[in-house]
């Protein structure tokens, strides 16, 4: 089930939008989406909290917070419902639409009476907006974008989204007597960016008691199918979970079969047909005579096939089956790999809590060191001076060592203007352990532009790591129209890494990228981007996009001794 805070956030986000349609104080609208985004990446359920709990967040005062204890409690907020009625379904649908601001989707209804995405799409194509104050030729590609990235993601779900119900089902499963495994499988566990429904696979004796669990769960708002087999519901939040229970014998077997790719199932059986054995969910078996020679475990499975263990964010048909029978399948990094974040924010900034709570929160992970990069003044609603910065330098070194031994490195998060300029000239940069440049506005730029763009922050002798490349956010913004490879060459030649960025609506570079940047001998960072304590566990996400792109610790910054990685961030640059 979603998290209470979770559920609050996307309440307090609607509210803003039906302020802002319903010609409501901008400043209104801006608190709330401010509350909702601290609500979010809060560490504490705020179910639980009272009044006076719920004061202690960031941009959280009475009115906010009582309004938080009325959702808890009746499950509806009356002065969200009042706005819904003043406001026709059809515009809280346009609203949805990404690039299509509120103001906007009430002047297509008002003026047009458009109240579908269908009707504005046809409106579009018959050039009708054009004449509408505040729209153009631009305004309608603009918005066509937006239409093209909703029904593109469809029904599919971020990586985030779907994992915390997959979890809990899996751990409410494993609990009922009788199951000898459960786990998610599918897209889910090869961390495919966007999910379109959720796998689980149990080995049990007997089917029936998780097939009625899984329908009795509070998670479940509709049962689609139940039976012996297969039982499938959809949850609360919408995402549609599949149960299949096998019998013990044939976990191995079961778990390969639903995990791997379509493409990449053709292959194994393929093999295994070439090796006169059938292989299916119930194991590999002998064509004639049917004897059953593998099934308990996947390694014993892909060894009978003459393959390793393949690790499931592999599992693609990306040469994965070739790497296999070669001997050379690549070591991915893990989680036990990774040494320490590098891009991260505080409260400073735009971040949800104060620096000492981030860095408590890094040396319980167990880091050896932790990057703190607040953003720098060109990004001016952050207020970043040099005097606020200098001063946190201060506080960041008298804080180094003192959490667990964990060092702390001093950066920034640079903003890439439009030709390649930074925040900070060379000599202030070269003050700083580390820098990330961004690209934070200006997304427009013709393909050549913003190529030359990139590759010049690249070429800045101060800048270590290129944050969120493509700058995509998924479902909302398509990435930048660049040379990706002439950047990716960049970033190889010059000694600056490119971040996969762990955020789960970013997960920036994605792995196609990934893949062809290694290609071109780049070195990479797998950075949280962390705005709140919460957002550090987002690592495990961008590391399952970094092993989809065949990563191993070698290619991964973060991963390397401290005393590596700061000769690294040096550039070669002269002491």
């Amino acid at each position: 089930m979603a998290r209470p805070n979770e559920e609050v956030e996307a309440l307090l986000e609607e509210y803003a939008d039906l302020i802002a349609v319903t010609g409501g104080d901008a400043f209104k609208a801006r608190a709330y989406e401010k509350a909702a985004r601290a609500i979010g990446g809060y560490p504490a359920d705020v179910s639980r909290l009272d009044i006076k709990g719920l004061k202690e967040i960031p941009g959280v005062g009475r009115s906010i917070a009582e309004k938080v204890i009325e959702y808890v409690r009746t499950g509806k907020v009356t002065a969200v419902e009042e706005r819904r009625a003043r406001i026709p379904a059809g515009v809280r649908q346009l609203i949805t639409i990404p690039t299509l601001g509120p103001k906007k989707a009430m002047a297509l209804y008002e003026d047009l009476h458009i109240s579908s995405v269908g009707e504005l799409a046809d409106a579009i194509k018959a050039k009708r907006l054009r004449d509408l104050k505040g729209f153009g030729e631009k305004t309608e590609e603009n918005i066509l974008h937006g239409i093209a990235l909703m029904q593109q993601v469809g029904e599919r779900f971020l990586l985030s989204t779907a994992m915390e119900p997959a979890e809990d089902i899996v751990t409410e499963l494993s609990r009922i007597t009788g199951c000898e495994n459960c786990a998610y499988a599918g897209s889910l566990r090869r961390t495919k960016e966007t999910i379109g429904d959720i796998d689980i696979l149990v080995a049990a004796e007997r089917s029936a008691p998780f097939m009625d669990a899984l329908t009795e769960l509070p998670s479940t708002a509709e049962v689609i199918a139940h039976g012996q087999k297969k039982t499938s519901i959809r949850t609360v939040t919408g995402i549609q979970v599949d149960l299949r229970v096998v019998r013990p014998e044939s976990w191995g077997a079961g778990l390969q079969y639903f995990t791997g790719s379509k493409a990449h199932n053709i292959r194994t059986r393929t093999i295994a047909v070439h090796l006169g054995l059938k292989l299916s969910e119930y194991g590999l078996f002998e064509t004639e005579g049917g004897k059953r020679i593998a099934s308990r475990s996947e390694r014993e499975v892909y060894a009978r096939l003459g393959l390793p263990w393949i690790p499931p964010t592999l599992r693609e048909d990306r040469g994965e089956i070739e790497a296999g029978l070669r001997g050379e399948l690549p070591e991915v990094v893990t989680e036990g790999d990774i040494k320490g974040d590098l891009h991260t924010h505080t409260d400073l900034t735009d971040g949800l809590a104060p620096l000492e709570e981030m860095v408590t929160a890094a040396a319980e992970r167990g880091y050896a060191y932790y990057a703190v990069t607040d953003h720098a003044p060109n990004l001016y609603m952050q207020r970043m001076t040099d005097e606020k910065v200098l001063a946190q330098r201060e506080l960041v070194r008298s804080l180094d060592g003192r959490q667990h031994g964990m060092r702390l490195l001093h950066g920034t998060e640079l903003n890439i203007g439009p030709n390649g300029e930074v925040d900070w000239p060379g000599e202030f940069l070269q003050s700083f352990d580390i820098c990330v440049a961004s690209v934070h506005s200006h997304f427009n730029l013709g393909r050549e532009a913003m190529t030359r763009r990139i590759v010049r922050a690249c070429e800045n002798p101060h800048i270590n790591v290129i944050g969120h490349p493509t700058t995509r956010l998924l479902g909302r913004r398509h990435g930048i129209d660049a040379d990706l490879d002439e950047v990716f060459a960049a970033g190889a030649r010059t000694g600056t890494a490119l971040e996969i960025n762990a955020q789960p609506e970013r997960l920036d570079l994605g792995d196609e990228d990934i893949l062809r940047a290694r290609s071109h001998g780049a070195k990479f960072a797998i950075d949280t981007d962390a705005h709140s304590v919460r957002h550090l566990a987002y690592l495990r996400y961008g590391l399952g996009t970094a092993q989809r792109g065949w990563l191993t610790s070698e290619d991964v910054i973060n991963t390397w001794p401290l005393r590596r990685l700061r000769r690294f961030l040096r550039k070669d640059r002269a002491d």
